[in-house]
């Protein structure tokens, strides 16, 4: 199965171990779930329609950006 197998990815700087096959997985499995988030990966905006299709193989880089309240 190859789902179980891990891959690294590098999110926001750190790398990070996942079984995530895809940008939607990974951010569940890292605890963003439905929240409000901008998402990149490998420098290219990827909106919240296109995550659950948009594959993590291993090896990218994942930017990931919660807005911020305040000033």
């Amino acid at each position: 199965m190859l789902e179980t197998l891990t891959r690294t990815v590098v999110v926001n700087g750190d790398s990070v171990r996942t079984r995530a096959t895809t940008l939607a997985r990974l951010l569940a499995e890292l605890g963003y779930g439905d929240r409000k988030v901008a998402t990149a990966v490998d420098g290219e905006f990827v909106p919240a329609a296109r995550r659950a299709e948009t594959t993590i193989a291993g090896g990218e880089r994942v930017e990931i950006v919660a807005p911020r309240q305040g000033g």
